[in-house]
Protein backbone atom coordinates (compact mmCIF):
# COMPACT_ATOMS: atom_id res chain seq x y z
CA UNK A 1 0.00 0.00 0.00
CA UNK A 2 2.30 2.39 0.86
CA UNK A 3 4.76 1.89 -2.06
CA UNK A 4 2.12 2.07 -4.41
CA UNK A 5 0.78 5.42 -2.78
CA UNK A 6 5.09 6.46 -2.80
CA UNK A 7 4.91 5.56 -6.90
CA UNK A 8 1.91 7.51 -7.55
CA UNK A 9 2.85 10.67 -5.88
CA UNK A 10 6.71 10.64 -7.40
CA UNK A 11 5.20 9.91 -11.15
CA UNK A 12 3.12 12.73 -10.66
CA UNK A 13 6.05 15.06 -9.18
CA UNK A 14 7.52 13.71 -12.54
CA UNK A 15 4.46 14.45 -15.14
CA UNK A 16 3.77 18.14 -13.11
CA UNK A 17 7.93 19.09 -13.29
CA UNK A 18 8.14 21.51 -15.78
CA UNK A 19 11.44 20.81 -17.78
CA UNK A 20 12.84 23.47 -19.73
CA UNK A 21 15.72 21.21 -21.31
CA UNK A 22 14.18 18.50 -23.59
CA UNK A 23 16.89 16.25 -25.12
CA UNK A 24 14.89 14.32 -27.16
CA UNK A 25 15.60 13.74 -30.64
CA UNK A 26 13.03 12.52 -33.07
CA UNK A 27 13.51 11.07 -36.68
CA UNK A 28 11.08 13.28 -39.33
CA UNK A 29 9.81 11.54 -41.94
CA UNK A 30 12.41 11.58 -44.03
CA UNK A 31 14.37 9.23 -41.73
CA UNK A 32 16.71 12.13 -40.90
CA UNK A 33 17.56 12.77 -36.98
CA UNK A 34 16.45 16.40 -36.05
CA UNK A 35 17.98 17.84 -32.77
CA UNK A 36 15.90 19.60 -30.47
CA UNK A 37 17.15 22.88 -29.80
CA UNK A 38 18.11 23.48 -26.54
CA UNK A 39 20.29 20.09 -27.18
CA UNK A 40 22.31 21.86 -30.13
CA UNK A 41 23.01 25.11 -27.95
CA UNK A 42 24.35 22.70 -24.94
CA UNK A 43 27.04 21.55 -27.69
CA UNK A 44 27.34 23.65 -30.11
CA UNK A 45 30.22 25.72 -28.75
CA UNK A 46 31.93 22.54 -27.85
CA UNK A 47 31.61 21.85 -31.81
CA UNK A 48 33.08 24.85 -33.13
CA UNK A 49 35.88 24.93 -30.37
CA UNK A 50 36.60 21.64 -31.67
CA UNK A 51 36.30 21.99 -35.60
CA UNK A 52 39.05 23.26 -37.81
CA UNK A 53 38.84 25.35 -41.29
CA UNK A 54 38.29 22.46 -43.29
CA UNK A 55 35.86 20.62 -41.34
CA UNK A 56 37.94 18.22 -39.40
CA UNK A 57 37.57 17.61 -36.00
CA UNK A 58 40.87 18.41 -33.85
CA UNK A 59 42.38 15.31 -32.08
CA UNK A 60 42.38 15.55 -27.72
CA UNK A 61 44.81 13.13 -27.37
CA UNK A 62 45.01 12.43 -23.70
CA UNK A 63 47.07 10.00 -21.39
CA UNK A 64 44.33 7.48 -19.54
CA UNK A 65 45.76 6.05 -16.84
CA UNK A 66 43.12 4.38 -15.20
CA UNK A 67 41.12 1.85 -14.56
CA UNK A 68 37.31 1.73 -15.75
CA UNK A 69 36.70 -0.89 -13.08
CA UNK A 70 35.73 0.48 -9.55
CA UNK A 71 36.56 -2.67 -7.03
CA UNK A 72 33.59 -1.30 -4.46
CA UNK A 73 31.47 -2.07 -7.69
CA UNK A 74 32.72 -5.01 -7.80
CA UNK A 75 32.34 -6.49 -4.30
CA UNK A 76 28.31 -5.09 -5.06
CA UNK A 77 28.09 -6.65 -8.00
CA UNK A 78 30.12 -10.12 -6.93
CA UNK A 79 27.46 -10.51 -4.07
CA UNK A 80 24.62 -10.61 -6.59
CA UNK A 81 26.38 -12.74 -9.56
CA UNK A 82 24.05 -15.61 -9.02
CA UNK A 83 21.24 -13.54 -8.97
CA UNK A 84 21.09 -12.24 -12.68
CA UNK A 85 18.00 -14.62 -14.04
CA UNK A 86 15.76 -14.06 -11.21
CA UNK A 87 12.91 -12.78 -12.74
CA UNK A 88 11.69 -11.46 -9.64
CA UNK A 89 14.60 -10.70 -7.86
CA UNK A 90 16.90 -7.47 -8.13
CA UNK A 91 17.62 -7.83 -12.08
CA UNK A 92 14.13 -7.95 -12.62
CA UNK A 93 13.63 -4.40 -13.94
CA UNK A 94 17.00 -5.11 -16.32
CA UNK A 95 14.89 -8.01 -18.00
CA UNK A 96 11.86 -5.96 -18.59
CA UNK A 97 14.48 -3.19 -19.80
CA UNK A 98 15.06 -5.16 -23.04
CA UNK A 99 11.62 -3.98 -24.58
CA UNK A 100 13.10 -0.56 -25.13
CA UNK A 101 16.96 -1.35 -25.59
CA UNK A 102 16.98 -4.26 -27.39
CA UNK A 103 14.97 -2.37 -30.44
CA UNK A 104 16.50 1.19 -29.48
CA UNK A 105 19.82 -1.19 -30.72
CA UNK A 106 18.43 -3.28 -32.96
CA UNK A 107 16.40 -0.23 -34.96
CA UNK A 108 19.84 2.36 -35.35
CA UNK A 109 22.07 -0.59 -36.24
CA UNK A 110 19.69 -1.32 -39.16
CA UNK A 111 19.77 2.38 -40.00
CA UNK A 112 23.61 2.08 -40.54
CA UNK A 113 23.91 -1.18 -42.14
CA UNK A 114 20.42 -2.41 -44.00
CA UNK A 115 19.03 -5.48 -42.97
CA UNK A 116 21.52 -8.56 -43.65
CA UNK A 117 18.92 -11.95 -43.17
CA UNK A 118 15.33 -12.19 -42.19
CA UNK A 119 14.45 -12.86 -38.80
CA UNK A 120 17.89 -12.52 -38.29
CA UNK A 121 18.39 -8.84 -39.31
CA UNK A 122 21.82 -8.46 -36.98
CA UNK A 123 23.56 -11.24 -38.90
CA UNK A 124 27.54 -10.27 -39.83
CA UNK A 125 27.51 -7.61 -36.91
CA UNK A 126 30.05 -8.30 -33.95
CA UNK A 127 28.75 -6.59 -30.53
CA UNK A 128 30.94 -5.99 -27.68
CA UNK A 129 28.65 -5.86 -24.73
CA UNK A 130 30.66 -4.22 -21.82
CA UNK A 131 30.00 -5.04 -18.25
CA UNK A 132 27.42 -7.68 -19.54
CA UNK A 133 26.58 -9.58 -16.19
CA UNK A 134 24.99 -12.85 -16.59
CA UNK A 135 24.44 -11.85 -20.12
CA UNK A 136 20.71 -10.60 -19.72
CA UNK A 137 21.67 -8.30 -22.75
CA UNK A 138 23.55 -10.47 -24.60
CA UNK A 139 21.33 -13.38 -25.42
CA UNK A 140 18.85 -11.10 -26.90
CA UNK A 141 21.16 -9.49 -28.86
CA UNK A 142 22.73 -13.13 -30.41
CA UNK A 143 19.33 -14.75 -31.04
CA UNK A 144 19.09 -11.77 -33.12
CA UNK A 145 21.82 -12.84 -35.12
CA UNK A 146 24.82 -11.08 -34.00
CA UNK A 147 28.26 -12.31 -33.06
CA UNK A 148 27.91 -11.23 -29.07
CA UNK A 149 31.29 -10.72 -26.75
CA UNK A 150 30.21 -10.13 -23.48
CA UNK A 151 32.96 -8.85 -20.85
CA UNK A 152 32.72 -8.61 -16.93
CA UNK A 153 35.20 -7.73 -14.28
CA UNK A 154 32.96 -10.19 -11.88
CA UNK A 155 34.03 -13.83 -13.10
CA UNK A 156 31.50 -15.26 -10.91
CA UNK A 157 28.77 -13.11 -13.41
CA UNK A 158 30.51 -14.47 -15.94
CA UNK A 159 30.15 -17.88 -14.91
CA UNK A 160 26.48 -17.43 -14.76
CA UNK A 161 25.80 -15.88 -18.13
CA UNK A 162 27.84 -19.03 -19.47
CA UNK A 163 25.89 -21.49 -17.87
CA UNK A 164 23.08 -19.85 -18.67
CA UNK A 165 23.36 -19.57 -22.50
CA UNK A 166 24.74 -23.18 -22.89
CA UNK A 167 21.01 -24.71 -22.59
CA UNK A 168 20.34 -22.61 -25.79
CA UNK A 169 22.00 -24.12 -28.72
CA UNK A 170 21.10 -21.44 -31.02
CA UNK A 171 23.22 -19.07 -28.58
CA UNK A 172 26.26 -21.67 -28.14
CA UNK A 173 27.98 -20.08 -32.09
CA UNK A 174 26.41 -16.56 -31.53
CA UNK A 175 27.16 -15.17 -27.76
CA UNK A 176 30.32 -15.73 -25.97
CA UNK A 177 31.63 -14.38 -22.95
CA UNK A 178 34.83 -13.35 -21.31
CA UNK A 179 35.92 -12.31 -17.58
CA UNK A 180 38.10 -9.32 -18.06
CA UNK A 181 37.78 -5.08 -18.14
CA UNK A 182 37.51 -3.06 -21.47
CA UNK A 183 41.12 -1.93 -21.11
CA UNK A 184 42.21 -5.16 -20.89
CA UNK A 185 40.56 -5.68 -24.79
CA UNK A 186 41.65 -2.21 -26.12
CA UNK A 187 45.11 -3.42 -25.35
CA UNK A 188 44.78 -5.73 -27.94
CA UNK A 189 44.37 -3.13 -30.13
CA UNK A 190 41.94 -4.58 -32.65
CA UNK A 191 39.08 -2.80 -34.00
CA UNK A 192 36.65 -5.36 -34.49
CA UNK A 193 33.37 -4.25 -33.16
CA UNK A 194 30.41 -2.66 -35.58
CA UNK A 195 28.72 -2.04 -32.03
CA UNK A 196 29.87 -1.38 -28.25
CA UNK A 197 26.54 -1.54 -25.55
CA UNK A 198 26.93 -0.21 -22.32
CA UNK A 199 23.19 -0.26 -20.45
CA UNK A 200 23.22 0.56 -16.98
CA UNK A 201 27.00 0.40 -16.79
CA UNK A 202 28.93 4.31 -17.20
CA UNK A 203 27.34 4.90 -13.65
CA UNK A 204 29.42 2.26 -11.80
CA UNK A 205 32.46 2.88 -13.80
CA UNK A 206 35.50 4.81 -12.06
CA UNK A 207 37.30 6.73 -15.35
CA UNK A 208 34.98 7.64 -17.77
CA UNK A 209 37.41 8.89 -19.73
CA UNK A 210 39.26 5.74 -20.03
CA UNK A 211 35.91 4.17 -20.93
CA UNK A 212 35.57 6.53 -23.68
CA UNK A 213 38.89 6.26 -25.00
CA UNK A 214 38.71 2.05 -24.82
CA UNK A 215 35.47 1.99 -26.92
CA UNK A 216 36.89 4.29 -29.45
CA UNK A 217 40.01 1.94 -30.02
CA UNK A 218 37.70 -1.48 -29.97
CA UNK A 219 34.97 -0.26 -32.49
CA UNK A 220 35.26 -0.09 -36.14
CA UNK A 221 35.52 3.35 -37.87
CA UNK A 222 31.84 3.99 -38.53
CA UNK A 223 30.91 1.70 -35.51
CA UNK A 224 28.19 2.49 -33.08
CA UNK A 225 28.34 2.97 -29.08
CA UNK A 226 25.45 2.85 -26.93
CA UNK A 227 24.58 3.42 -23.53
CA UNK A 228 21.62 3.67 -21.17
CA UNK A 229 22.27 4.98 -17.97
CA UNK A 230 20.53 7.41 -15.12
CA UNK A 231 20.25 11.32 -15.13
CA UNK A 232 22.20 13.54 -12.44
CA UNK A 233 18.85 15.05 -11.51
CA UNK A 234 16.76 15.41 -8.11
CA UNK A 235 14.05 13.48 -9.65
CA UNK A 236 17.10 10.91 -10.40
CA UNK A 237 17.99 10.70 -7.17
CA UNK A 238 14.38 10.59 -6.08
CA UNK A 239 13.34 7.93 -8.28
CA UNK A 240 16.71 5.83 -8.90
CA UNK A 241 18.20 5.76 -4.72
CA UNK A 242 14.85 7.00 -2.89
CA UNK A 243 12.22 5.39 -4.30
CA UNK A 244 13.73 2.44 -6.41
CA UNK A 245 16.40 1.41 -3.06
CA UNK A 246 15.08 2.32 -0.02
CA UNK A 247 11.02 2.25 -0.54
CA UNK A 248 10.22 -0.05 -3.29
CA UNK A 249 13.33 -2.14 -2.83
CA UNK A 250 13.87 -2.51 -6.69
CA UNK A 251 17.53 -2.67 -6.17
CA UNK A 252 19.28 -3.52 -3.10
CA UNK A 253 20.50 -0.44 -1.60
CA UNK A 254 23.62 0.98 -2.05
CA UNK A 255 23.52 0.08 -5.64
CA UNK A 256 23.77 3.35 -6.94
CA UNK A 257 25.87 6.35 -6.53
CA UNK A 258 24.23 9.65 -7.13
CA UNK A 259 27.25 11.25 -7.61
CA UNK A 260 28.54 9.45 -10.33
CA UNK A 261 25.37 9.72 -12.62
CA UNK A 262 25.73 11.85 -15.47
CA UNK A 263 24.02 14.16 -17.62
CA UNK A 264 22.89 13.68 -21.51
CA UNK A 265 25.13 16.84 -21.79
CA UNK A 266 28.26 15.87 -19.92
CA UNK A 267 28.14 12.74 -21.64
CA UNK A 268 27.69 14.55 -25.19
CA UNK A 269 30.54 16.60 -24.70
CA UNK A 270 33.03 13.76 -23.21
CA UNK A 271 32.25 11.15 -26.02
CA UNK A 272 32.56 13.99 -28.39
CA UNK A 273 35.86 15.43 -27.21
CA UNK A 274 36.84 11.72 -28.13
CA UNK A 275 35.95 12.19 -31.64
CA UNK A 276 32.17 10.19 -31.37
CA UNK A 277 29.01 11.91 -32.96
CA UNK A 278 25.90 11.61 -31.08
CA UNK A 279 22.96 10.81 -32.80
CA UNK A 280 20.15 10.16 -30.42
CA UNK A 281 19.18 10.58 -26.69
CA UNK A 282 15.67 9.33 -25.85
CA UNK A 283 14.11 9.55 -22.52
CA UNK A 284 12.96 6.78 -20.58
CA UNK A 285 10.98 6.13 -17.68
CA UNK A 286 10.10 2.64 -15.53
CA UNK A 287 6.98 2.19 -13.61
CA UNK A 288 7.70 0.25 -10.78
CA UNK A 289 3.44 -0.37 -10.76
CA UNK A 290 3.34 -2.30 -14.01
CA UNK A 291 7.49 -3.06 -13.89
CA UNK A 292 7.45 -1.86 -17.39
CA UNK A 293 9.33 0.80 -19.12
CA UNK A 294 8.58 3.55 -21.52
CA UNK A 295 9.98 6.34 -24.11
CA UNK A 296 9.70 9.53 -22.38
CA UNK A 297 10.25 13.02 -23.90
CA UNK A 298 11.83 13.60 -20.27
CA UNK A 299 15.42 12.94 -19.56
CA UNK A 300 15.41 13.45 -16.19
CA UNK A 301 15.79 10.25 -14.75
CA UNK A 302 16.94 7.56 -17.21
CA UNK A 303 18.12 8.12 -21.05
CA UNK A 304 19.92 5.95 -23.87
CA UNK A 305 22.11 7.41 -25.70
CA UNK A 306 23.71 6.35 -29.52
CA UNK A 307 26.86 7.60 -30.44
CA UNK A 308 29.32 6.82 -33.79
CA UNK A 309 32.78 6.76 -34.23
CA UNK A 310 33.59 9.04 -37.67
CA UNK A 311 33.82 6.55 -40.66
CA UNK A 312 37.50 8.19 -41.63
CA UNK A 313 39.54 9.32 -38.98
CA UNK A 314 42.18 12.57 -39.65
CA UNK A 315 45.71 12.31 -39.86
CA UNK A 316 47.11 13.67 -36.75
CA UNK A 317 49.94 15.39 -38.60
CA UNK A 318 47.65 17.41 -40.88
CA UNK A 319 45.31 18.09 -38.01
CA UNK A 320 47.98 19.40 -35.52
CA UNK A 321 49.01 21.79 -38.33
CA UNK A 322 46.01 23.00 -39.22
CA UNK A 323 45.06 23.71 -35.22
CA UNK A 324 48.54 25.29 -34.74
CA UNK A 325 46.95 28.56 -37.55
CA UNK A 326 44.10 28.45 -35.48
CA UNK A 327 44.43 31.38 -33.61
CA UNK A 328 46.78 33.41 -35.72
CA UNK A 329 45.77 37.51 -35.46
CA UNK A 330 43.49 37.72 -38.79
CA UNK A 331 43.19 34.18 -39.95
CA UNK A 332 39.30 33.77 -40.94
CA UNK A 333 37.89 30.27 -39.77
CA UNK A 334 35.19 28.91 -40.86
CA UNK A 335 33.40 25.94 -39.73
CA UNK A 336 31.49 23.68 -42.05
Amino acid sequence: MYSSKFARLAFGLLAESKIKCRLTRNVSSKGKPLRSLCSWKVCQHHRLKNQLSNGLTRLNVRTVTQSTVDPTEVRKFQAMASKWWDLQGEFAALHSMNDLRVPFIRDNLLNVHGVRQLGKPLTGLRILDVGCGGGVLSEPLGRLGADVLGIDPVEDSVRTAELHSSYDPELRERVRYKACTLEDLAEEKIEGFHAVVASEVVEHLADLDAFASCCQQVLKPGGSLFITTINKTNLSYIFGIVAAEQLLRIVPSGTHDWDKFISPEDLERLLESFGFYVEAIRGMMYNPLTGAWSWQQSTAINYALHAVKPKEEPQPDRVWAESENLDEPGRATSHS
